[in-house]
């Protein structure tokens, strides 16, 4: 099975993270996986997916035609702007198109493609939550439902250690979240919802917070250490934190993988009651879900004095993530169904 993926793996961005463990997860299963980068590739990553044994086509938006075995071909893309600005032309060489919208919105140019040549060949939505807030907009623009496939987001747990941090009877209990520097990645609330946590030997560690974040969360409290984005590698500052609470201040999480990597790395999770939350976190088991500021403060508060619960949650998390969230198998098993169905759809229309 030949896929194309455009786009390329990378240190920055969240498309090209998920493109990482997206292909690593095709060659996991013997697919012949090409990749077309917009427009250029770092060593690192180049050496890294060649490693895999995946095949990089260098070009440019003018030689599209000219990359082999593109035409006809099966092109997958990430939330990728190089994607949408070529995709008549890549519908033009015959390719069938599978978009995948890491956000809860459409992008400009997705609309501007589907009022001109209709939608897209398939659709992955990585949450019900995701296909709720996309499908009206996308019905009225020509999608049909079969088109569209839940297939989460692909995560290699197995590049994290599963380490938990313990915590003894009044030791400082550490929480906190990492997010990029985006306002609406960060709430207002954060200090008051923190500040709530009835635990007296508690300590914040943040990482991703800039200016303009300290200028919407305020003076952080004494107790509070505040990172800058990329301060850490996520895994050494994953494995300094007892619990994470992730607060948002306007985004709504499709699929949050900063919750993956907490499941992966041993950290409970505690986090608003909303969203791809709920698919991806079973309360009281998993983790917590709270609906208000007082209940993210409390269920944080009882992990800090309850161990044994919090050690139950934890496995329970890293269970289900490696047995259902981000099983290869079960991923894979979505991929294949879709891929059968684009090619099927290609047969039929030839």
């Amino acid at each position: 099975m030949r896929i194309f993926l455009m786009g390329y793996p990378g240190d920055l961005g969240g498309a090209c993270t998920e493109a990482w463990h997206t292909v690593k997860l095709w060659r996991r299963f013997d697919a012949d996986v090409h990749l077309i980068p917009t427009w250029g590739t770092d060593a690192k990553w180049r050496s890294r997916v060649d490693a895999l044994g995946c095949t990089t086509h260098p070009t440019t938006p003018e030689t599209l035609d000219q990359v082999p075995g593109l035409a006809g071909a099966t092109v997958v893309s990430f939330c990728n702007a190089a994607f949408l600005a070529n995709a008549k032309r890549l519908r033009e060489l015959g390719c069938r198109l599978v978009w995948v919208n890491c956000m809860t919105w459409l992008f400009d140019a997705e609309r501007k493609f589907y009022r001109e040549s209709g939608p897209f060949d398939a659709f992955v939505f990585q949450s019900e939550f995701q296909r709720s807030m996309l499908e009206p907009e996308l019905t009225r623009l020509g999608y049909k439902s079969d088109l569209g496939h839940l297939i989460r987001g692909a995560f290699d747990f197995e590049e994290w250690e599963f380490s938990p941090r313990p915590h003894a009877d009044g030791e400082a209990f550490v929480v906190g979240r990492a997010a990029r520097p985006d306002l609406d990645k960060w709430s207002s609330n954060t200090w008051p919802i923190y500040n709530r946590i009835q635990y007296r030997n508690k300590r914040a560690l943040m990482l991703g917070m800039d200016e303009r974040t300290h200028q919407k969360l305020g003076t952080p409290p004494q107790w509070a250490d505040c990172l800058k984005p990329m301060a850490l590698p996520a895994h050494d500052y994953f494995r300094q934190l007892h619990c994470t609470l992730p607060v948002n201040g306007g985004a709504r999480e499709n699929w949050p993988r900063v919750g993956l990597e907490a499941m992966a790395a041993g950290v409970a999770v505690v986090t608003q009651n909303d969203w791809g939350w709920r698919e991806m976190i079973e309360h009281g088991v998993t983790g917590f879900l709270g609906s208000c500021d007082e209940e993210l403060a409390h269920y944080t508060a009882t992990l800090a004095y309850d161990e044994q619960l919090r050690t139950r949650i934890i496995n329970a998390a890293r269970e289900r993530l490696v047995n259902d969230l981000a099983s290869p198998d079960v991923l894979w098993a979505g991929w294949k169904r879709l891929f059968e169905s684009v090619e099927s759809e290609r047969r039929a229309a030839a």
